[in-house]
């Protein structure tokens, strides 16, 4: 069976839009316990919670955020794992879990059937999707709460585009960074950014690369040390990469990227920005370099309008 994985290895994974396309719509999810007020299921919500939990680990399209680290960071912001989560706090405990989807609902008796009652909360969206189960005296609780995870594992995949807010692709945030400079005066830009990872030796400057290629893509010249024309503005900045997890054959890491753009005639720093990104591969240098790409990405359509005049 699927292990749980620690809070910020599902945060690691929920904190790039990369790692979900890589990972064919692997979606970090968080179990919190079922309602059980009523005297006859007393007690039942946090067992039902527990085995749902417990299943919902097992299916490969997603991972599951451990429940002790869970309690742990919700209970440092007063939010617990008993009672229901509503529309209003959802958003809020994505961001703090890492968490795209969660679970939640109840559990009760009507007549001599035991219901339990699952909502599956999307984070991003807030849309919700209802499931229940059903059984006599002879149903038990690890049955029930099997097959009600067996349905939230089907909607968390088949779903998951209503789930999950939709990401940008790399061409339309290209198009939209195109369309905010159209018009302006584009400056020739000198770009270096010095980049390490904590690993495997790893060469060639991937944010630097991808900086520069945005740059270009957008309409501005790129000038060096053996070009003719003197850069206007200088960017540089330095990088950093490492491992984070792996998931079957798939591998993740974590990079950082920091940067400055300075207008050379004054000596003025016209930016300061700094971004962290996740990216996926089978191989743990492509991932590295992935991820400082990933990172350079958000960077670009930050920056770039701030350095047209």
């Amino acid at each position: 069976m699927k292990t749980q994985i620690p809070l910020f290895l599902a945060l690691l994974l929920a904190a790039g839009t990369t790692v979900r396309a890589a990972t064919n719509d692997v979606l970090t999810v968080a179990v919190f316990d079922f309602e059980s007020k009523d005297e006859s299921v007393s007690g039942l919500g946090p067992k039902v919670a527990t085995l749902v939990n417990a299943n919902l680990s097992a299916e490969p399209q997603i991972i599951t955020v451990e429940r002790a680290e869970l309690e742990k960071v919700l209970g440092e912001h007063e939010l617990g794992l008993s009672g229901t989560v509503t529309l209003d706090s959802a958003a809020k405990v994505g961001q703090l879990t890492g968490a795209k989807v969660l679970v939640t609902g109840r559990v009760f008796k009507a007549d001599s059937q035991t219901i339990i009652v699952a909502k599956v909360i999307g984070t991003e969206t807030s849309r919700v999707y209802g499931e229940m189960v059903q059984g006599g005296s002879s149903a038990t609780l690890v049955d029930l709460s099997s097959s009600l995870a067996k349905k939230i594992a089907a909607d968390v995949s088949e779903k998951s585009d209503t789930l999950v807010a939709r990401v940008e692709t790399r061409e339309e945030r290209i198009a939209k960074l195109k369309k905010a400079l159209d018009g302006k005066k584009l400056p020739v830009v000198s770009v270096k950014i010095s980049e390490r990872h904590y690993g495997p030796h790893i060469i060639d400057p991937a944010a630097e690369t991808e900086l520069s290629l945005i740059l270009q893509q957008c309409g501005f010249t790129l000038a060096d040390g053996n070009s003719t024309n003197k850069p206007a503005i200088e960017i540089s900045g330095e990088a950093f990469s490492a491992y984070g997890m792996q998931k079957g054959n798939l591998i993740s890491c974590k990079s950082r990227v920091e940067i400055k753009a300075r207008d050379l005639a004054s000596g003025n720093i016209l930016v300061v920005d700094r971004q962290t990104s996740v990216g996926v591969d089978i191989a743990e240098q492509t991932a590295a370099k992935t991820a400082l790409q990933n990172a350079a990405d958000v960077l670009a359509e930050r920056m770039l309008p701030k350095l047209a005049q």
